[in-house]
């Protein structure tokens, strides 16, 4: 037999024997009970007294128990007030009436103690367990809106870190649908001191919150290395050793960077584990895939990693397409996936390739159809345009920020120790963007920076001949022997003077750069003439500079930058 519950009992009856007969076998049984003898005094009672339980007799004169059941079924809501019917009614009609108007149960007259009391025990049980799942219910509810707002919290903070740098380029189109409030694809584009457009697009294992995390560190890392003047290799080597070192085992980033230079009409690949990229020619039609050579990202040891990248010529019109596998695997209601050679048809159909993103976007959501997609799915488009049509820049310095230090020198001296293993361009100029007013001139100081370190570097210390650099075959072979070069240099340094004096209006910085080589002849490169340069780089550094003078055997160098009235007045 059940154990007894004791509850407070709400019985309706208008008969008063049967009434009383009812109380007494309830309270015998340890319950409470309260009592009514009509329909509207029952409802009176069971507003003040709240009971756990109702007995309820069905026909009573004016209002009669269905309509009790009835009111009382619409005022507890979601509460479950089991309500049991009191009647002597034996056809199914009746019985079937009570339960259409909100009972739980019946039972007939004269009562059996022991049934009753088994009824009791068990809508007791009912009862308890509703009001467990009601708790269970509201909890759960909290903790989800807790946890969106949580989450939406994060997201804030995550899109200031991980932010959408230029992907409002007008050559850039993208497109990030994530299945929960993170998404575990992130897309980051930005321009280098060069000029040069770096677009990285990221897929980490699994999805949400969890997946997110490890974006954070990747796009501080993509951002600060990209504004650092940080090469394309360097930035790979540098966001792998930090989702190695902070992510667990098992998590990772496969991960696509490419480096678009518009004025080389080149694109430099680096493919770990993201699906094959493809670099469309609409001229042609022509798809150039670009494969996954590498592991992804965080997961080897920085000592094991490999962030040799390709590189591709590509042509004005040219389209960069990237994707993570959200597109690939998408699946539609028969559980089919949206696979490759879906994707390769689009691009086969395209007539018009200004509309190629959109019939991209277009074919993945026909495909998938009311289904709802269990991965997140992302897409990027960059097309390849003149140097002058690409509108993607460094912020611009606002005006009350102050002027920086105006009037330093310093000198930076390159041992072979160091020139075999370290890139020195990045830190110097971090260190002179420590100027405000020099920040939005950074891409061209690294452009003389750059120059005038390579030829130093690769003329002076290493004896290279430019000659070797004139195909893109030409430029792997080139630095290749340049590599060899570099690991076996014993001997020979650079020494680099710098100069700054300037206001909030304007000034100059002085680039001296001196190595221990032969030197040239420079007098044929023509730097008292015109159009008699050798070297692009030259020609370059003497465009951006006012001044441009070889001194000594050819091995000194000396590059004067202005900006602003010092420009103006030394035009």
């Amino acid at each position: 037999m059940d154990t007894l519950a004791v509850i407070k009992i709400l019985v309706v009856d208008d008969n008063p024997t049967d009434r009383l007969v009812l109380e007494t076998i309830l309270r015998k049984q340890g319950h409470t009970v309260v009592s009514a003898d009509n329909g509207l005094d029952a409802l009176t009672v069971f507003q003040q007294q709240q009971p756990d339980l109702i007995l309820l007799d069905a026909l009573m004169p004016g209002m009669d128990g269905f309509e009790v059941a009835e009111r009382i079924k619409s005022q507890v809501g979601e509460d479950f007030i089991p309500i049991i019917f009191l009647t002597s009614l034996q056809d199914a009609g009746s019985l079937a009436r009570c339960l259409d108007a909100g009972g739980d149960d019946f039972i007939s007259k004269p009562y059996n103690s022991v049934i009753l009391q088994a009824k009791i025990n068990a809508f007791s049980r009912m009862r308890t367990m509703n009001r467990t799942l009601l708790t269970n219910r509201d909890q759960i509810s909290l903790h989800n809106r807790t946890l969106i707002r949580e989450q939406e919290i994060a997201k804030r903070v995550f899109d200031k870190v991980a932010h959408a740098g230029c992907l409002d380029a007008s050559n850039i189109k993208h497109s990030l649908s994530a299945v929960s409030v993170f998404n575990g694809d992130v897309a980051l584009a930005g321009v280098n001191a060069l000029g040069n457009l770096m677009v990285f697009l990221g897929d980490f294992t699994g999805h949400g919150l969890n997946a997110a995390l490890g974006a954070m560190p990747l796009a501080q890392t993509f951002y600060s290395m990209l504004e650092k003047g940080f090469s394309h290799k360097d930035i790979l080597v540098e966001i792998n050793k930090k989702l190695n070192e902070v992510l667990p085992v098992g998590v990772f980033c496969c991960g696509l960077l490419a480096e678009i230079n518009f004025h080389e009409r080149t694109v430099k690949v680096w493919n770990g584990g993201l699906p094959d990229g493809i670099i469309y020619k609409p001229e042609s039609g022509e798809l150039v895939a670009l494969t996954s050579q590498h592991l992804p990202l965080g997961v080897l040891a920085a000592a094991d990693f490999n962030g040799r990248a390709e590189l591709y010529d590509v042509r004005v019109g040219d389209k960069l397409y990237l994707w993570s596998d959200g597109i690939l695997e998408a699946e539609n209601s028969q559980g089919k996936q949206f696979g490759e050679q879906r994707l390769y048809e689009v691009f086969k159909a395209n007539t018009i390739p200004d509309n190629l993103f959109a019939e991209v976007n277009w074919a993945v959501n026909q495909f998938i159809g009311a289904t709802e997609h269990v991965d997140d799915i992302s897409v990027m488009e960059i097309t390849q345009v003149t140097p002058e049509n690409f509108k993607g820049s460094q912020p611009p310095v606002l005006e009350q920020e102050v002027s920086g230090p105006n009037n330093w020198t310093m000198s930076y001296v390159l041992n072979p120790e160091t020139l075999r293993a370290f890139n020195p361009l990045p830190l110097m100029l971090n260190f002179i963007m420590q100027v405000p007013m020099l920040r939005v001139f950074s891409g061209q100081i690294y452009i003389v920076l750059t120059e005038l370190f390579n030829n130093a570097l690769d003329h002076g210390i290493l004896k290279l001949e430019s000659v070797v650099k004139n195909s893109t075959e030409g430029f792997s072979r080139y630095y290749q022997i340049r590599e060899a070069l570099l690991q076996d240099l014993q001997a020979g340094s650079i020494r680099f003077e710098l100069h700054y004096q300037g206001t909030r209006k304007g000034g100059s910085l002085t680039v001296e750069v001196i190595d221990s080589g032969e030197g040239f002849d420079y007098s044929r490169l023509g730097l008292g003439g015109k159009g008699v340069y050798s070297g692009r780089g030259v020609y370059l550094v003497a465009k951006l500079c006012t001044e441009l003078e070889y001194r000594g055997r050819g091995n000194e160098v000396r590059a004067v930058y202005t900006w602003g009235e010092a420009a103006t007045s030394s035009a």
